[in-house]
């Protein structure tokens, strides 16, 4: 009995390091066993939370790169526990999620068959769905396919990183099941051979989908762009020495942007301060992140400045603060770690009418809400635009946001140009391909041009219904085979040996 239950935990862990370093390298070699040991331990609801726990814990553990706090104030002494406490924060909410689903997954009827596998697949994709919009930064395995996996993540021009985390659940489930057969040869390989036929079959249709709705508007003319890292400390970006230098980097910038025939400059999220009046933007356009007061309380937006006009010709506000950093309850005393203090949201539509081609805006994190630039895309949103400071977290939080921008771009089938402030500074095509990249940690403009699209993928026009539809199909032809209204047979298995009396 304490073997099986040590089993079961070293699976566990096994499963949940595998699941951290995919979330962290993106790929669904590292995925798949892990969620085939998920599977293993999938009745079990501590070993589910270990798993979870554990995964997050080395997934998201540039959350620690918070400390310092000093320089918003913290004391010393509660800086690193403070950034300590974020971190098992999130592992402690991945183990109570992954617990609730092993206990859905000890609910379903079925026997462990493939119907209730299924309805447990699709319940995860539909929940990281659910949990993109919600102020986590949710890492999910929907994102964990790109950019090692660009034919399979095709098929998210289909049903969106839901989907592609439903499937890999179900693929999961699929080894494990075959892993755990019972018969050793004839019936194991023919399991095998279907597996791979099935693989080989989801990368196939992945590939016709990128290749198969790929058709910008020949007739827009394209926009050339160009990107500005500025590389400043988040911690040194207030300092007076910073503050004096910054209209001198922001002339060098604007005066590269025009010497490479850019339309227009983007900076990244936070870059202005709510003091503009002596600013001078000029000989192109600045897009770039800033803030602005809206009825007497600070939002963070995109600002479109031109000369000398401090007033925006266009804005759009951003909707998902970050907790703590940007937005906290309305308690006595707390107004945000921010230097800016806390902020208001905006609305909750990613579609900016700027004067050019409608953009996709996704500010910092809004990038892990594919819903939403979904629904922009379907409402005439002709490229994605994101701009991020992800200062001071280290190079793996670039790496994910990376991949997450590149689902995004496949999803809805736009190219995209991210800006931020130590990067990843970026162009991608609408195949979710990384065409140039400015070197991250670094000062530089890069000049890319875009060719706006109002083609609309089948997940732009649908989102998450058809998981939906599916999943309430699923469960329901569960519960009639439960209820024993068209319940099969229980298999018989033949004897090999003869009963007494009749050899």
């Amino acid at each position: 009995m304490g073997n099986d239950r040590s089993q079961i935990l070293l699976r566990a862990l096994l499963g949940g390091l595998l699941a951290g370093t995919g979330l962290s390298l993106s790929g669904l070699w590292w995925m798949l066993p892990a969620l085939a040991l998920l599977w293993s331990v999938a009745l079990n609801p501590v070993a589910a939370a270990l798993w979870g726990g554990l995964a997050v814990a080395i997934s998201h553990r540039w959350l620690l790169a918070l400390h310092p706090l000093t320089w918003l104030g913290v004391p010393e002494l509660l800086s690193l526990p403070l950034a300590a406490a974020v971190w098992l924060g999130c592992v402690l909410a991945a183990a109570l999620l992954l617990s609730g689903w092993s206990g859905l997954v000890r609910l379903l009827p079925g026997r462990g068959g493939a119907l209730q596998a299924l309805v447990a697949s699709l319940v995860w994709g539909l929940g990281e769905t659910l949990l993109s919009r919600s102020p986590l930064f949710w890492i999910g395995v929907g994102g964990s396919v790109l950019p090692a996996d660009p034919a399979l993540g095709g098929l998210a021009r289909w049903f969106g990183a839901g989907g592609l985390a439903a499937l890999q659940v179900f693929l999961g489930w699929c080894l494990c099941t075959l892993l755990a057969s019972a018969d050793r040869d004839r019936k194991r390989c023919r399991l095998l051979g279907i597996g791979v036929l099935g693989l080989a079959l989801l990368h196939a249709l992945g590939v016709a989908a990128l290749v198969g709705i790929d058709r910008p508007d020949v007739f827009s003319q394209p926009l050339n762009l160009a990107l500005w890292q500025p590389a400043i400390p988040t911690r040194e970006k207030f300092s007076a020495e910073r503050q004096s230098q910054f209209p001198r980097l922001l002339r060098a910038a604007l005066t590269s942007a025009e010497a490479d025939g850019a339309d227009l400059l983007i900076a990244p999220e936070g870059t202005l301060s709510l003091d503009r009046e002596n600013l001078l933007v000029e000989p192109v356009p600045l897009i770039s992140g800033g803030f602005r007061w809206v009825a007497g309380r600070q939002r963070s937006a995109l600002l479109l400045l031109q000369g000398d006009d401090a007033t925006p010709a266009a804005v759009i506000d951003k909707h998902r603060l970050v907790p703590l950093g940007e937005w906290t309850p309305a308690l006595p005393g707390l107004a945000g770690l921010s230097a800016v203090g806390g902020l208001e949201p905006g609305e909750a539509s990613r579609l900016w009418r700027w004067g050019g081609p409608p953009v996709q805006v996704a500010i910092c994190y809004e990038i892990s809400n594919g819903t939403a630039l979904a629904q922009a895309a379907a409402r005439g949103g002709q490229w994605i635009l994101t701009a991020a400071n992800l200062d001071p977290y280290p190079l793996l939080l670039q790496h994910q946001f990376l991949a997450l921008a590149q689902l995004r771009s496949v999803e809805t089938a736009r190219p995209l140009v991210s800006a931020a402030n130590t990067g990843p500074t970026a162009a991608i095509n609408a195949q979710g391909e990384v065409t140039s990249r400015l070197t991250a940690m670094r000062p530089g403009v890069l000049t890319v041009q875009v060719q706006p699209s109002s083609v609309v993928t089948p997940y732009a026009r649908l989102r998450e219904w058809p998981l939906v539809g599916l999943l309430l199909i699923a469960a329901a032809t569960l519960l009639r085979l439960r209820s024993g209204s068209v319940l099969p047979p229980e298999p018989r298995h033949r004897r090999k040996t003869p009963p007494p009396g009749q050899a």
